[in-house]
């Protein structure tokens, strides 16, 4: 216990479960926007980027 920095067994486990839960918290916006990022037209995207750019060609 001593080395995980809390008193207790008690206090240890409730730590580790706080930590886990904030790093799970903080991931699930990463996973999202990835979800969402399969979608994206990349080609498309630059094609009409570029077609712009040069006047509509």
């Amino acid at each position: 216990m001593r080395v995980a920095g809390g008193g207790t067994k008690k206090d240890v486990v409730n730590a580790a479960l706080r930590e886990y839960a904030e790093r799970h918290e903080r991931a699930s916006p990463v996973a999202e926007h990835f979800r969402a990022a399969q979608e994206w037209d990349h080609e498309g995207r630059q094609r009409r980027r570029a077609e712009d750019k040069h006047g509509g060609m």
